[in-house]
């Protein structure tokens, strides 16, 4: 069990790549504080993991500084400290080119993906520091931050920009014990990515999935497990060489394109 005795948050718990996130960090022996800004579904995801007192919960919005350091601060206080940050909460915006974004279209996007990682970098560190011993954070990046496509521009601006803060993190985190990577997913079969193909041919998505599925060498989407088990190992210490990365989970696409 890799991460036995590490306590972990997870942001954006309550969608498809946060739940089988928390589901493998539990099994690999992790105390977990599942995040997200609705208590209903949290509650119901606390109930259906069922694991006692491993898991906990926090209601609020990753944009706002003051809910972050309340997270930080209630899972230290639940759990005396802070191993692992899974900065996995994010907006897909809305699918249309550039010159139709709208401001705030745009700074929905960028409130969440950009701002909202960054201040979980910030207070993650700040509880991170006082740890003896190996600390980890992961941010959710995307295919979309090395590469563009149309229609997604306020997103793909948002997942270039989380790789930047990762790269710079790394730079500065480097001899504190504390390493920062992304996790890159490329199509995954989730509810995201389906309201994406939906939204690019609200028609017949179904073109747009063998479209994706055409420049994936390994002709299939993802699964959310497969991007949990990154995750999970990004975390744990068979990865204390690992900062800085953006580790891909796309099934060879960006590799060929």
């Amino acid at each position: 069990m890799n991460l036995e005795g590490r306590v972990a948050i997870i942001t954006g718990a309550t969608g498809d790549i946060g739940v089988s996130t928390a589901r493998k960090f539990l099994d690999e022996g992790a105390k977990v504080m599942l995040a997200g800004r609705s208590e209903d579904k949290l509650k119901a995801l606390v109930a259906e993991l069922n694991k006692n007192e491993k898991v906990q919960y926090f209601a609020g919005d990753i944009s706002c500084e003051l809910d972050v350091k309340a997270l930080v601060d209630t899972t230290l206080a639940r759990f005396d400290r802070v191993d692992v940050m899974f900065a996995n909460a994010g907006a897909e915006g809305t699918t249309k080119p550039l010159e139709e974004q709208t401001l705030d279209e745009f700074n929905s996007v960028l409130n969440v993906n950009v701002l909202g990682v960054w201040l979980c970098i910030k207070y993650a560190i700040k509880a991170m520091r006082k740890n003896k011993g190996d600390s980890s954070i992961i941010v959710t990046s995307s295919g979309a931050g090395i590469l563009g496509y149309e229609g997604g521009g306020p997103y793909i601006a948002s997942k270039h920009a989380v790789n930047g803060l990762v790269k710079t993190g790394a730079a500065e985190l480097a001899n504190s014990g504390i390493r920062i990577n992304a996790a890159a997913p490329g199509p995954i079969d989730n509810r995201m990515m389906n309201d994406l193909a939906a939204a690019m041919n609200p028609e017949d998505p179904s073109i747009v999935r063998a479209a994706f599925e055409q420049n994936i060498p390994m002709l299939r989407w993802g699964k959310n497990e497969e991007v949990a088990n990154l995750v999970a190992f990004l975390a744990s210490d068979e990865a204390t060489f690992c900062t800085g990365g953006i580790y891909m989970a796309d099934g060879g696409m960006t590799a060929t394109l």
